[in-house]
């Protein structure tokens, strides 16, 4: 029995030395300290000697167990410093070398006009309300004044999610669901997202509006048009030239086109002799939003008696506001993502 001890000890310590990996190191300790070890079975064996003699064999293979395993854990310890010092000898850091820099985002110039829009509003008293992308037809159509057979649905351009589900076509059922939940006096926006079914330079499937009403007592056209005067001159210029066209719109009564005088060439491109402006085509006038007076047949859908209450409404386009703003022709370039484009907006 002692010579077998002697005998595994040297083959063990000897294979220890041999390591290479801590990998081979734990496949040693399994070899020759677990459950099937070498020296595990040693000591299982000692039951087999004759008593006088386990003692002194038992107290050999426990010193030998006891040396197994501290020249395996400093085996590993050594290993380990050894990757280390090859990992730090291979990933050199210069620190004089100047650090990366990320680069600073910019805010989308959707987004730059509708938070200048935003805050117009909120300046002048108006709180902002938010409604569903996808739209019943009565609050999208019909409570609108816009019945089943109404040809105004069909300049509507709509995406159908079901039969009477849809993809907003403008912002103006977040109208109805207000005043259905809600008494005069109101003064609210709807800024959002609508969809219709239309691409080119001008006009995208998904845009941007922001829906406008005030609602109570002896409201007149008088106030609608203080109001959007006093937007378009905060968003434009103060001296910006501001007129009202009579339209029709199915839920207003009367109505109003709203133009703004040319941004580029201050109205000027009709009275001159000059070459037409190519924004305007020498109207000297840009269409920028509709408007009118709430029809009474929207009052009584929401249970509002137009008797007693009046209001208006209007309606514009942010993808409009932002491409005069800053001087941009084709609308698809707000949803390209290139970041030569994105870069230029502060």
């Amino acid at each position: 029995m002692d010579e077998s001890v002697e005998h595994l000890r040297d083959e063990i310590l000897e294979r220890i030395g041999r390591c290479a990996s801590e990998s081979e190191v734990e496949q040693l300790r399994v070899d020759a300290l677990g459950r099937k070890g070498q020296l595990t079975q040693l000591l299982r064996g000692l039951k087999e000697l004759p008593a006088e003699d386990r003692p002194k064999v038992g107290e050999q293979l426990n010193q030998f167990r006891r040396l197994a395993e501290e020249r395996i854990e400093q085996r590993l310890v050594s290993l380990k410093a050894e990757a280390r010092a090859r990992m730090l000898s291979g990933e050199k850091v210069d620190i004089t070398l100047p650090g990366s820099r990320w680069e600073r985002g910019r805010i989308h110039p959707l987004t730059l006009a509708m938070d200048e829009i935003i805050d117009i509003f909120l300046g002048m008293g108006f709180e902002v309300a938010r409604g569903p992308d996808i739209e019943d037809d009565y609050h999208n159509f019909e409570a609108l004044n816009m019945p089943k057979d109404h040809p105004a649905r069909d300049m509507q351009d709509t995406f159908f999610v079901s039969q009477n589900r849809v993809l907003r076509t403008h912002t103006s059922p977040v109208q109805i669901r207000t005043m259905e939940r809600r008494k005069p006096p109101l003064q609210v926006i709807a800024p959002g997202a609508v969809y219709r079914h239309d691409d080119d330079a001008t006009h995208s499937p998904m845009f941007h509006q922001v829906e406008g009403f005030m609602v109570d007592r002896r409201i007149t056209f008088a106030d609608l048009k203080g109001v959007l005067t006093h937007f378009l001159r905060q968003v434009f210029r103060e001296d910006a030239g501001v007129r009202f066209r009579p339209s029709f719109f199915p839920f207003t009564e009367p109505s109003a086109e709203v133009d703004i005088a040319c941004v580029i060439c201050g109205g000027k491109s009709s009275t001159s002799n000059q070459s037409s402006c190519r924004v305007c085509k020498g109207s000297g006038w840009l269409e920028i939003l509709g408007a009118g007076m709430i029809d009474p047949e929207v009052f009584r859908f929401v249970g509002y008696d137009p008797e007693k209450v009046s209001g208006f409404a209007f309606g514009m386009g942010v993808e409009r506001i932002a491409m005069l703003k800053f001087g941009i022709e084709d609308i698809r370039m707000f949803f390209q993502n290139d970041l030569r484009f994105l870069r230029q907006f502060r």
